[in-house]
């Protein structure tokens, strides 16, 4: 089991950046980490994923080319870089991990994943 916090959300205007963390408790062996996002009234999605092992990431097609997953082995951490923010990312951001690798290109289901953080809120106004 390990423990997830997330930090960096908050409030932006449509057009500009903010920078997600997650500090897990432990990268005891590789994890399959990644970030979902939910909405008022939506599903929750993936986001982005990063294997710790290697570094290989995978994003949702909405966010390629704004958002950014990287690694800090060091201090247990993951963070997810976004950028060229809409209004319509505007959603509770979790962050999620497991033992059970992750490939590039393919966004694993949040359904296999049995370790969440509590959420940080990102609201982008236009």
């Amino acid at each position: 089991q390990v423990q997830l916090v997330e930090s960096g959300g908050g409030s932006v205007q449509a057009g500009g950046s903010l920078r997600l963390s997650c500090a897990a408790s432990t990268f005891s062996g590789n994890y399959c980490m990644a970030w979902f996002r939910q909405a008022p009234g939506k599903q929750r999605e993936g986001v982005a994923s990063l294997w710790t092992g290697g570094g290989v990431t995978s994003y949702a097609a909405s966010v390629k080319g704004r958002f950014t997953m990287s690694k800090d082995n060091a201090k247990k951490t993951v963070t997810l870089q976004m950028n060229s923010l809409k209004p319509e990312d505007t959603s509770m951001y979790y962050c999620a991990a497991r033992r059970q690798p992750c490939a590039a290109y393919f966004l694993p289901a949040q359904s296999t994943f049995g370790n969440w953080g509590q959420g940080t809120q990102v609201t982008v106004s236009s």
